[in-house]
């Protein structure tokens, strides 16, 4: 089964753990958006305490082939649903230029410790497409019907 995402991104990965001899980098489906990441660690398993982080290698590092593109790391939803485990930082960045192991730090918003064993799919890598901003300095902004409301301000219904 094929796609309609258009051309794939070349992407250059490196395995830097075992883990990846039992298991493949690959999509879950034609039409998955991200990559499942893999808890890379030598023993079991590893414990996280309620509202404990625990920072987790991958065993990839990545080469993004292609400028305005950079990978960015998510939750895996049903390990949040169901386990209460999360990026900590929300999302993480990739940036095309980092060529170190991509790390997840896990936060453990559930009330019982959990467990991530090894090799586990802990998160999920996906490719967007970035831009940098030019940055101009002014003294004042255009007006909206919005303005400066934020936080709730158009109600709750």
């Amino acid at each position: 089964m094929t796609n309609d995402f258009g051309s794939p991104l070349d992407v250059k990965v490196h395995f830097t753990h075992p883990v990846w001899e039992e298991h493949k980098l690959a999509y879950g489906t034609a039409f998955s958006a991200g990559l499942d990441l893999r808890a890379c660690f030598d023993a079991e398993e590893m414990g996280i305490e309620p509202g404990g982080r625990l920072a987790l290698g991958t065993g990839v590092r990545i080469e993004i082939g292609e400028p305005g593109w950079a990978g960015f790391v998510f939750s895996r939803s049903g390990l949040g649903a169901k386990k209460g485990l999360t990026v900590s930082q929300g999302v993480g960045v990739i940036d095309p230029d980092y060529r170190g192991e991509i790390i997840v730090s896990l936060l453990n918003t559930s009330g019982e410790r959990r467990v991530v064993a090894r090799g586990q799919r802990i998160a999920q890598l996906v490719f967007l497409p970035v831009r940098q901003a030019r940055i101009l300095p002014v003294n004042d902004l255009s007006d909206t019907d919005r303005g400066a409301g934020g936080f709730g301000h158009t109600g709750t219904i």
